[in-house]
């Protein structure tokens, strides 16, 4: 009890990154010490050492073997440290460059040798494959099975990966994989396993800028419409005068002139009548589509088919939609097709997936800034790891302009003059566009540059492995997660010419809404104690500025080439940086309060569906409602086909109870914030009351129809025939995973929907 109330004051008092490391100095100083004992290990038995291994220091000794026979590469203790960390159940913050896929394989392993099943999960597919394979030498080694698992993996391949002591995947696989499993009506078709161990490479990114995005699955797809006729109406609309757009660019509302001229060319209609609210509904999603989402920046066109772009890694945001309704507008504002619709079948976030492992790990190069959200929402602690080299990147102070054309002047002439020495510049963009626009600029002042945005990343490695060239020039869209080291010299050359240089120039267009972005850009440079330098330019009319500033503030003196110097402006556009974390923080605290209690119904419905699923509760909750049905079937019917035949009752109504709530869950999410405010009561409360009284009936409901199709269902020595029954289920199904924030804040959602309200244009306007 003393020691339990003691771990809650240190926690209390600890601050973010400062877990105590100190504890592996002994284990570090045995590893080595079994180092030439180890040496001399056939492989045969350093695979029996390993099975046998308890140990940490045996572990690491294990290990740091394995991965000099199998890489040629012997592991730094700072590797080491790191794969303690994770196996110890913390995330590892480690510099770019120091070895985090070797650690996270050696943590991976130490795991799976103390007899625990481990998924390390992935950005994406190409970093699992890739990290599965060129670790595979040292998993063998020690006598661990690894597998990997892609988007094209079909359910054999997936379920022999999975079965693996140690399995990577991207997390949106091992997801849809869940969800998928939570359908199966026989137990031979579960794919995914029991949860045990996930460690999560780029941790931050999964465990925050991703945790709250639900990933979907859908049955019974269907193309849609495009709604091509409402599309063209709102591209006739005019900023300023038919519409506004709020100040944080984040929503879109008509104005009474532009309702007006909406319903002359609607054939004269009162859009805000009950009548019309179906079209009302269509006008504002093209709306938003048309003024607030902007083609290659939060998505591009590739293929005759939207690609959102995912905003925190600036690729291609693969499997991503927008909700049906606006992913179809923006397919009709661009002309395309409509893409594939279907009903909701299930959904889980990447937090909640997350949260259903006993225990969890991971490794990043910036975890610290996020260590109150990683300690809040998942009860991790962050271990910063010492580089194995201290780092010497120069890191200048931003250069500040009045405005975006300034800027970009400045960034080329910047550019210039550094590509003059020889010296490799990493340009760092915020989006395609800018990304496009100054790689343009470059081209007119007579550099050639390689591109890296979401069009052509699927050349990310080849790419970024050239950017610390002599004299390469690399702009790139975001760097975070990119999972390739930038080594000086390139491929092919060697690294003295660039170092005497200075080493990587890395030249930031703009501050992103997360430091820590900021800190994944300029960590490129200076890997393992290599000279480097960065800068970040940025300009009073950025985005970031112009939505998170403070208004008023006063016109600060410009020098030459609309520089600024003065304080004042400088220290805005910090602010600016921390509001916008602050707003990313609420939302996702926010979000997570509203998806806990349907998560809580969500393990109701699946611990009623296991036992459905592996026993013969279901055909025994028949035979106490409908015992005469029982005994009738019994008689031409053995054991096996009636519990198959009440399993695949009950299931169907389960899932169909559950389908049918998460549906009544969206309606409520539209509604609950603006019903709230009107009679003076908090929205999450009355979220919660109201989702409880829709969920109360969901399980005896299903039970009722269960009952009487049991009853009716022609059953016989060869089972149950679904579709016969009226019960059919999906011929197939689709996954994706839905960019949208339902909720916001709680004031966004209430300002906006009363603003609605009292924007609604009267007759006496005109």
């Amino acid at each position: 009890m003393v020691s339990g109330l003691r771990d809650r004051v240190r926690r209390f008092l600890q601050k973010p990154g400062t877990a105590d490391l100190s504890r592996y100095t002994e284990v570090l100083r045995e590893a080595a010490a079994a180092e030439q004992r180890i040496a001399g290990l056939a492989d045969a038995d350093l695979a029996a050492a390993a099975a046998g291994a308890g140990g940490e220091a045996e572990i690491c000794a294990l290990s740091r073997e394995a991965a000099r026979r199998a890489l040629g590469e012997r592991p730094y203790d700072v590797q080491l440290l790191g794969a303690l960390a994770m196996l110890a159940g913390q995330v590892a913050e480690m510099a770019t460059g120091e070895g985090k896929t070797l650690a996270g394989a050696i943590a991976a392993a130490g795991y799976a040798l103390r007899g625990r099943s481990v998924q390390v999960m992935s950005v994406n597919d190409y970093l699992a494959r890739r990290d599965a394979q060129w670790m595979r030498g040292v998993y063998g080694l020690l006598g661990v099975s690894v597998g990997w698992i892609g988007q094209a993996s079909t359910a054999g391949e997936r379920r022999r990966a999975y079965a693996a002591q140690v399995t990577y995947a991207p997390v949106s696989e091992i997801g849809f994989d869940v969800l998928r499993d939570r359908l199966v009506t026989d137990p031979a078709s579960l794919v995914a396993g029991d949860p045990d161990v996930v460690l999560i490479d780029e941790a931050d990114s999964v465990l925050v800028d991703e945790a709250m995005v639900p990933l979907v699955l859908a049955g019974a797809a269907e193309q849609g419409n495009p709604d091509r006729d409402m599309a063209d109406l709102v591209r006739a609309l005019r900023r300023g005068v038919d519409y506004e757009i709020d100040k944080d660019a984040r929503s879109v509302q008509l104005t009474a002139a532009g309702a007006l001229s909406a319903e002359r060319a609607l054939g004269g209609i009162e859009l805000y009548t009950a009548e019309h609210a179906d079209t009302l509904t269509r006008l504002n999603v093209a709306l938003h589509a048309q003024a607030l989402l902007r083609r290659d920046v939060e998505y591009i066109v590739a293929g005759g088919r939207i690609h959102l772009v995912n905003e925190s890694r600036g690729r291609v945001a693969r499997l991503q939609r927008w909700p049906d309704g606006l992913h179809a507008a923006v397919e009709a504002k661009e002309g395309l097709g409509a893409s594939e619709t279907g009903e909701i079948l299930d959904s889980l976030t990447v937090q909640s997936l997350v949260r259903r492992y006993p225990t969890v790990c991971g490794m990043t190069g910036t975890a610290v800034a996020v260590g109150e959200q990683l300690r809040e929402f998942y009860g991790l602690e962050i271990a910063v790891i010492p580089p194995h080299r201290p780092c010497v990147r120069e890191d200048e102070p931003d250069r500040l302009y009045l405005t975006a054309r300034a800027k970009e002047k400045a960034v080329v002439e910047q550019v210039v003059a550094s590509h003059a020495t020889g010296r490799p510049v990493l340009l760092g963009t915020l989006d395609v566009a800018e990304s496009e626009r100054l790689a343009g600029l470059l081209g007119d002042a007579g550099l050639t540059c390689a591109v890296l945005n979401a069009k052509n990343d699927a050349a990310e490695a080849a790419i970024i492995a050239e950017a610390g060239a002599l004299g390469a020039i690399t702009v790139s869209t975001q760097m975070a997660g990119r999972g390739t080291d930038i080594r000086l010299g390139g491929t092919a050359g060697e690294p003295g010419p660039v170092a005497a240089l200075g080493g990587l120039q890395v030249m930031g267009t703009g501050r992103h809404a997360s430091g820590r972005l900021d800190r994944q850009l300029r960590g490129r440079a200076g890997r393992q104690g290599d000279p480097g330098g960065s800068v970040f330019f940025t300009s009073l009319t950025d985005a970031l500025v112009v939505r998170y500033a403070p208004d008023g503030a006063p016109r600060p003196a410009v020098q030459a080439g609309g520089r600024i110097r003065d304080p004042g402006p400088h220290a805005t556009v910090a602010h600016a940086q921390r509001v916008a974390e602050g707003v990313g923080l609420e939302i996702h605290r926010n979000t997570w309060r509203y998806a806990r209690p349907v998560e809580a119904q969500r393990r109701i419905v699946l611990e009623q569906r296991e036992r459905a699923l592996h026993t013969d509760a279901a055909l025994r909750a028949l035979a106490s409602s409908c015992p005469e049905r029982v005994a009738e079937l019994s008689a031409s019917c053995d054991e096996g086909a009636l519990v198959s035949a009440a399993r695949q009752l009950t299931l169907w109504h389960l899932d169909q109870g559950w389908v049918q709530h998460l549906a009544r869950i969206a309606d409520l999410q539209e509604g609950i914030h603006l019903r709230a405010l009107g009679r003076g009561l908090d929205p999450l409360n009355e979220f919660c009351k109201e989702l409880a009284r829709l969920f109360a009936p969901l399980l005896g409901e299903a039970a009722t129809r269960s009952a009487e199709s049991f009853r009716s269902a022609v059953i016989t020595a060869d089972g149950l025939d679904l579709d016969a029954a009226g019960l059919k289920r999906p011929t197939s199904t689709w996954t994706y995973l839905v960019q949208d924030n339902p909720f916001g804040t709680d004031i966004d959602r209430a300002i906006a929907g009363i603003g609605r309200l009292l924007r609604k244009p009267s007759r006496t306007d005109s």
